[in-house]
């Protein structure tokens, strides 16, 4: 397949966005998602500069009509949908678990969680009857470990890997895959906001074996790879970007 289909939620910024520009960069025909019309409408022209067909729409991930949507849309435009990354996330409320709320757990379950169910739930609607199709749910390395103030962020991305795999395993010879890759500490907003300050910052960065953070291209370098025939053998599977984190 020359022009693949490709659908990316939490595409206007960080990880989301550079993985858009690359897949663009390959020829495929895209659509982004996310809550952001100006910034969605700046990244759409950028994609169709570089030569691409693409399409932005408004989708709350929280919200299951947005995805089913979304989805639909993709489909009467494009005629089909090859690959899904699900991005959209949120770093929640860092801090101790004695600070946490019911509403904070929510806050970020229902868009890291909930949000990567249901849209895997409406992509494979549509990828299970074409027989063909790869979702790249995106995790964190917290998916494999925990870490201190990040308990709800964490658990959260423990839930992505475990429905990863179950999902993997349910459709597991349809012809459809789903795996995840867990980047470690990125040089995106979201890293910046959950540090805080420059010094959390550098402190974080020293405890990561590769002393440097990675940059949002480098995650998207593997997430198009693990999207990618090249990957045709790799269903349920959890792929760490982290900079040496997990082999500590």
């Amino acid at each position: 397949m020359n022009t693949p289909v490709v659908l990316i939620t939490g595409a206007l910024t960080g990880i989301g966005r550079a993985t858009a520009l690359l897949f663009a960069k390959d020829g495929a025909r895209i659509v982004i998602a996310g809550r952001r019309d100006d910034a969605g409408q700046k990244l759409v022209a950028e994609l169709r500069a570089i030569g691409t067909e693409a399409e932005y729409w408004r989708a709350d991930v929280r919200h299951e009509n947005d995805l089913r949507s979304l989805v639909d849309k993709t489909v009467a435009r494009f005629g089909r949908l090859d690959v899904a990354v699900n991005n959209a996330a949120t770093e929640g409320k860092p801090g101790p678990v004695t600070e946490q709320t019911a509403e904070s757990y929510a806050a970020t379950f229902d868009t890291n969680v909930l949000g990567t169910l249901l849209s895997m739930k409406h992509e494979l609607r549509v990828m299970l009857p074409q027989g063909s199709g790869s979702i790249v749910n995106v995790s964190s390395a917290y998916g494999s470990v925990g870490a201190p103030g990040a308990s709800i962020y964490a658990a959260s991305k423990h839930a992505v890997e475990g429905m990863t795999k179950s999902a993997a395993l349910e459709v597991a010879g349809t012809g459809v895959r789903v795996n995840v890759v867990a980047p470690g500490t990125t040089d995106t907003g979201m890293l910046t906001r959950f540090t805080s300050t420059d010094e959390n910052k550098s402190a974080l960065v020293s405890t990561v074996p590769l002393k440097r953070l990675a940059t949002p291209e480098e995650i998207a370098h593997v997430i198009v790879f693990v999207a990618s025939a090249d990957a045709s053998y790799m269903t349920g599977s959890s792929i760490p970007v982290d900079g040496g984190m997990l082999a500590n």
